[in-house]
């Protein structure tokens, strides 16, 4: 196993070990465990959940539901269940071996949540880092990730994931006839900046219409570095629908400990 680091989020709540060199969770992670806070469920799926990020945090919070990962990486499957241990979630957290595409496997979920693959193509991106590679370039189109999603998901059941503000045309395109009561969050990296992220949720077998929430902007301007309060909000564990309203942080303010901020 390559080097490893152990790095803290959700103001030190959430201890992570993750690779060195390959993914590190960051920002789009702690922001869809955010949005899953504010989703009602009884047991959770996060598909291509790597080290257990977003998983661990929704299960943070809610250690009365059930919560499963599924990791087709034999590395990263090996740190998810060391972090699962590590953070004391035995009770309500699992790490399942498997490859989200294939047919079979868990299923019948309230919530199917992911942090999808970015690029459908080597190409999309210079020179791939190889221990990255797979976390970033999909092997199938978005359309079949999203589609695998929906049949992991139970009637009616919720499915939720962030990605490229300029795939939420392909995202759509997934979702239509499938899932309806879509949600959409645009993410904005600075105050005037066009959105780079898409916070998505959609309801499965429903037709209920589209709605876009009010957007989340991460930086106060592109040269300070720091957060807004929203985003210190997030980071500090609040749900993203209290940090967007501007209710107070239940945790002490944080950061990104784990990089790959990439909003």
């Amino acid at each position: 196993m390559s080097d490893t680091s152990t790095d803290g989020f959700l103001a030190g709540r959430l201890m992570l070990e993750q690779p060195v060199d390959g993914y590190r969770a960051g920002l789009d992670a702690m922001l869809l465990a955010a949005a899953v806070a504010d989703q009602d469920y009884a047991s959770l799926l996060d598909v291509g959940c790597g080290v257990g990020a977003v998983m661990l945090a929704a299960a943070l919070r809610r250690p009365d539901a059930r919560h499963a990962g599924l990791e087709r990486d034999p590395g990263a499957v090996a740190l998810c269940h060391r972090n699962i241990a590590f953070n004391g979630l035995q009770s309500s957290a699992e790490v399942i071996e498997g490859d989200h595409l294939a047919r079979g496997g868990p299923d019948g979920f309230d919530l199917v949540v992911s942090n999808p693959p970015f690029f459908d193509d080597a190409s999309a991106i210079r020179d791939p880092a190889p221990a990255r590679r797979a976390a970033w370039i999909a092997d199938a189109p978005l359309e079949d990730w999203i589609r695998a999603m929906l049949r992991r998901a139970a009637p009616k059941g919720v499915i939720a994931l962030i990605h490229r503000a300029d795939r939420i045309a392909d995202v759509l395109a997934a979702l239509k006839g499938r899932a309806g009561g879509v949600t959409i969050m645009p993410v904005h990296p600075r105050m005037g900046a066009p959105a780079t992220r898409v916070l998505v949720s959609a309801r499965k077998g429903t037709r209920a219409p589209i709605r876009i929430k009010p957007g989340l902007v991460v930086h106060p301007d592109p040269a300070s570095g720091r957060f807004t309060p929203e985003t210190e909000a997030v980071l500090a564990g609040e749900t993203l629908s209290k940090a967007v309203a501007g209710t107070p942080a239940q945790w002490p303010a944080s950061s990104v400990a784990g990089g790959g901020a990439a909003a």
